[in-house]
């Protein structure tokens, strides 16, 4: 490990180089060193994009910097991150000492930006019961419901039923979202924005409207004034039936033949008295209103059909009788009067507004938050909670400050150096744990996500990598890790081989082997595994050729007794073939 010094082309800072790894890599110590990075040529950067997941540092520090959301964070990311952070904190070199906790007092409150951060980071210890401390961490920006938990309005343009004590507006924040919806403000609770009021108080007013036309002076909408919706629902519940009797008894005046037909067959009477039925029965509802005759009205009182006779009564007491008085029958003239009174009131539900407010909240309870100021008062409270959203909104920045003045300077030297990876009392970030099998350890373990694709470009580094699925130990969670093997022999080291993996939070995985990568793990094995290789072939070799002798053996000794009781012939004369020594070819492999 050595130094160099380099100047860059721009502003003239002087960079301090390490030859770490066999390779120059930037020294990044000091305030000077972050804001002149952007000009660190990247071909001088150890690497040009690393992944938002699957590395030893905070994920959501990584997702602050992601500002495109990809997955993945490449230079320009990197350096905006920096510049950010450095342009809210009044001395950058603040960031070298990745501390857990940002002291307020490091805040830049010499300009807007960090004067409205400073002020929320503030209150955000208010509000989470910490009014003195001098100091925040990204435990106190973890959970903006914690934060906004005790707070009325909180600059997200969402009002809760708490952020009021008017009784009068908390009924109406619940009567709006049990007809409108709502959403979930900051600290997680129900509330309604602006949205939905005004959506809700304008169908209210077109709901109020639509009411009003009915109540109007010569509408005929409702002929039978409050009770005009029980007098309609009686004519539709038998106005098919009514119908059906009316028409029949037309047919019949026109030919006497069809009265009897009409009147259905005494066979179907004779079939139905042979079951047990009630009188609302379906069979017996199928039956005509009443008996038909040729242009004859319908009884009101008697002869009626028994299954029709509820609906005939409630006819007769709803619309016949208030309007045509006391009668035995009803003409069909006299019913199609009756039906037409009822069209104008059909038109105007056909109307009704889409708007369930009338439904769910009554006439009465909508006129009453129309006409007593409440959307007023609703407007007030969403611009007393609107002069709050930026000092609000500025706490995502103080999350977002607070985690890369943590993890920044962590990411800076496994990005632009792998200063960590070398360093003997760290670990870099791509570094997920260790693993013991096979009576070793192996520090460089990294998470892979496809085995196939990497396993492709491993090849390509000469280490002999070992891939295992890790199971947790009482749990389903499941991860691939790839493990460098660097001294020692690879004599034991076979797929399905099980180990113990131990992460860096000190978890321990069942991790079982599921590839090899084979190279050479050190001088001594590259040396012998030509040998080694060579042995195998042969021991394979003698297997063959023993499996072969065993075989002709058992052929032979199948065909001596396939041929027993046979004559014996006389032998075969002796081959001229010189059998195969097995113990001479053993010794010419142990002087190889």
């Amino acid at each position: 490990m050595g130094g160099i010094n380099l100047r860059s082309n721009g502003n003239g800072h002087r960079w301090r180089f390490l030859r770490l790894g066999g390779l120059d890599q930037a020294r990044i110590e000091s305030r000077d060193d972050l804001l002149s990075l952007i000009e660190l040529d990247p071909k001088l950067w150890a690497a040009l994009s690393c992944p938002t997941r699957g590395l030893e540092i905070d994920s959501k520090s990584l997702d602050f910097i992601d500002t495109d959301k990809d997955g993945r964070i490449r230079v320009p990311e990197l350096l905006a991150a920096v510049q950010w952070t450095c342009h809210l904190l009044k001395n950058p070199e603040e960031l070298t000492y990745s501390r857990a906790s940002l002291p307020l007092a490091a805040i830049n409150d010499t300009h807007e930006e960090g004067q409205q951060l400073l002020a929320s980071a503030r209150q955000i210890l208010k509000n989470l019961g910490k009014p003195d401390s001098t100091e925040i961490s990204p435990g106190d920006t973890a959970d903006p419901a914690k934060i906004f938990a005790h707070t009325r309005l909180n600059g997200d343009g969402v009002i809760p039923e708490d952020a009021t004590d008017d009784a009068a507006l908390k009924a109406g924040i619940r009567d709006i979202i049990a007809c409108i919806g709502s959403t979930a403000d900051r600290s997680g609770h129900p509330g309604i924005t602006k949205e939905l009021s005004d959506s809700f108080f304008n169908e209210a007013r077109g709901c109020i409207a639509w009411l009003d036309r009915a109540d109007a002076k010569g509408s005929g909408i409702l002929p039978f004034g409050d009770q005009t919706a029980a007098a309609a629902a009686s004519v539709d519940a038998i106005q098919a039936k009514v119908n059906d009797y009316f028409a029949r008894c037309r047919l019949a005046a026109f030919d006497a033949r069809a009265t009897v037909p009409l009147n259905r067959a005494e066979k179907e009477f004779e079939i139905l008295a042979l079951r047990t039925f009630s009188a609302t029965a379906s069979e017996v509802s199928d039956f005509p209103l009443a008996h038909v005759g040729p242009d004859q009205p319908l009884p009101l009182r008697k002869g009626i059909n028994p299954a029709w006779t509820d609906a005939l009564d409630a006819l007769r007491a709803n619309v016949i009788e208030p309007r045509l008085g006391p009668k035995e029958t009803l003409t069909q003239p006299e019913w199609l009067k009756l039906c037409a009174e009822f069209s104008a009131y059909r038109a105007w539900l056909a109307e009704k507004p889409a708007s369930n407010i009338i439904d769910v909240l009554g006439a009465t309870r909508v006129r009453e938050m129309l006409t007593n100021g409440m959307q007023a008062k609703f407007d007030a409270l969403f611009a007393e909670d609107q002069a709050l959203a930026p000092q609000a909104n500025a706490i995502e920045s103080v999350d977002r400050l607070v985690h890369l003045h943590r993890d920044l300077f962590t990411l800076l030297n496994n990005f632009v150096a792998l200063r960590d990876f070398y360093a003997s009392d760290k670990k870099a970030i791509f570094q997920a744990g260790t693993l013991y099998l096979d009576g070793r350890s192996c520090e460089l373990c990294i998470r892979v996500n496809d085995v196939g694709k990497h396993s492709a470009i491993a090849t390509l580094s000469r280490t002999y990598l070992v891939y295992c699925e890790c199971a947790r130990r009482g749990g389903t969670e499941r991860m691939t890790i790839a493990a460098a093997f660097t001294a020692g022999d690879s004599d034991q080291l076979l797929v399905g081989r099980n180990g113990v993996f131990f992460d860096r939070a000190g978890g321990d995985w069942d991790a079982t082997i599921v590839k090899i990568v084979d190279n050479p793990i050190s001088i001594r094995q590259a040396f012998w595994s030509p040998y080694k290789k060579l042995a195998r072939m042969v021991a394979e070799q003698l297997q063959k050729i023993a499996a072969s002798k065993a075989a002709a053996v058992e052929d032979n000794m199948a065909a001596a007794a396939a041929n027993a009781g046979k004559k014996v012939e006389a032998p075969p004369a002796k081959s001229a073939a010189t059998p195969f020594d097995v113990g001479k070819f053993a010794g010419i492999f142990a002087a190889i």
